[in-house]
């Protein structure tokens, strides 16, 4: 366990590669000068939205994934909790667009992200300064490039996902991932890649940043979005397995069912489509990334590359 603890460690402690510009406030400012102040609302209350979202390189140069649903999330998320943001969506969408191009990446990781600013302390959030910043820089599998292709060990957390009538969970909120990181940091410091984390019904939730899928013959299984996200990466999943003349169930699963499945993976911008080999050192399956898995996945990779045509209504592409 140890060295395994270590590997997932190490992997952990990459840290940011600099690009040259972000975009703030309808501004291109340097990396360095990207900065807030220290009694910025949402840095002591947690009281903003974001969004993860990936370019991927292609023929055509970077693309980005579905980049008009997550802007319409990311707006979704700010009425959720009474945020109105300074700009439209399309004037976001470009943004987004005009950051990874003038930053010249072939491929990159994408956080817009809007916060109340600086101005204002206290919970009430009446008339409080909004920004916005969109960041681009290169990131690789989430999980290690070993846990896409093999597979990777989880536990399920002592942690619950709070309920919706609790934390708004179908809107990317910055406070509600405090739940994630203790979840997260638990998994990591026993030696595993990620945390699943239960319902307060003692159901699947989600990962600490991912959404959930398992296999029993041939037909693929995600837990009710109830409690987790509406996962975008989820959604892309669950079109290519109906594309591929899977049935698809969503449905509440329980511990028991879930090692009782035939295969297992999880989804998320960062985390892609990761397998999942095991859960509390327990195999799903035989262990290994099974045959659907490696399927979905590879029509997923081929749709965020542009090599599959039936999917490139989903890529938006940043020419240089």
């Amino acid at each position: 366990m140890l060295m395994e603890q270590k590997l997932v460690l190490d992997r952990e402690l990459v840290f940011l590669e600099e690009t040259k510009l972000i975009w703030m406030n309808g501004k291109m400012v340097a990396w360095k000068d990207a900065t807030t102040h220290f009694l910025t609302h949402t840095l002591h209350y947690g009281g903003g939205v974001f969004e993860g979202i990936r370019a991927y390189e292609t023929d055509k140069g970077p693309a980005i994934f579905r980049l008009e649903d997550h802007i319409k999330r990311l707006f979704y998320s700010a009425s959720v909790i009474g945020m109105k943001i300074p700009f439209t969506e399309k004037e976001i969408f470009d943004a987004t667009v005009k950051t990874v191009k003038d930053n010249e990446v072939k491929s990159c990781y994408i956080r817009p992200l809007a916060y109340y600013g600086y101005g204002k302390m206290g919970i009430d959030t009446t008339n409080a300064k909004v920004d916005v910043g969109i960041a681009v820089w290169p990131w690789g599998a989430y999980l290690g490039k070993e846990g896409l292709e093999n597979g990777v060990g989880i536990k399920i957390s002592p942690f619950l996902r709070p309920s919706s009538d609790t934390m708004p969970t179908n809107a990317k909120v910055t406070g509600n991932y405090a739940n994630s990181i203790m979840a997260k940091m638990d998994a990591i410091n026993t030696g595993y890649a990620d945390a699943l984390l239960l319902d307060r019904n003692g159901n699947i939730a989600e990962c600490s940043g991912e959404n959930m899928f398992f296999i029993k013959k041939g037909v693929l299984i995600t837990p009710t979005t109830e409690n987790c996200l509406k996962g975008i990466t989820r959604e892309s999943v669950m079109e290519i397995a109906k594309d591929l003349g899977m049935k698809v169930v969503e449905k509440n699963v329980t511990k028991k069912q879930m090692f009782e499945m035939d295969e297992a993976f999880m989804t998320g911008t960062a985390a892609e489509l990761t397998p999942v080999a095991s859960v509390d050192k327990k195999k799903i399956g035989n262990g290994k990334p099974g045959p659907f898995t490696k399927k979905i996945q590879g029509v997923y990779f081929g749709a965020v590359r542009g090599t599959e045509k039936k999917y490139v209504k989903w890529l938006t592409y940043a020419k240089q």
